[in-house]
């Protein structure tokens, strides 16, 4: 597998602690012969406003139920991924696919490399299902990241772990 120039973007706007962490899971899913892309990990209070605002007060589907400064997204502590299909280029969502023939899905895959390095997933809650989200939040909740950002305490936009 050859590493999605998209992906390896991404990871370089996550929390400086978890960069590497996350390209080596990167690299051992790759290995697994799963092909995936992170769809999303930092982003701003603004763009998570944005994305907020979708489905309530501006056109589109609900896609979050955090307003800017309370998704672990805002903080570089998350990321959102998608299977890439055999050719690099489109993109699914699907939880069933196993694209490398090996008898478990894809998606399952996926997860499990990111559970052995302590990562929390979406599709474990029990309140509201995320499937293509993970997170590794350092104990810290959201309300402690939120009062961290509100007094200054972000080096480079990051909170000091």
């Amino acid at each position: 597998m050859e590493n999605d120039k998209i992906t390896i973007q991404r990871i370089q706007l996550l929390h400086p602690r978890l960069r590497d962490e996350v390209k080596n899971v990167y690299d051992e899913i790759l290995l697994r012969g799963v092909n995936i892309r992170f769809t999303a990990t930092l982003r701003t209070f603004a763009e998570q406003d944005a994305l907020y605002a979708q489905g309530r007060t501006k056109p589109g589907p609900r896609i979050t139920n955090a307003r800017g400064g309370q998704s672990y997204h805002n903080y570089g502590l998350a990321l959102d991924f998608c299977l890439l299909m055999n050719n690099g280029k489109a993109v699914t969502w699907d939880r069933h696919l196993d694209l490398d023939k090996d008898g478990v899905a894809d998606w399952e895959e996926v997860v499990y490399v990111f559970k052995l390095y302590q990562w929390e997933w979406g599709g474990d809650w029990t309140s509201f299902k995320d499937f293509p989200h993970l997170q590794k939040t350092f104990g810290k909740t959201i309300p402690e990241l939120l009062a961290m950002a509100k007094s200054g305490q972000l080096t480079d936009g990051y909170p000091q772990l």
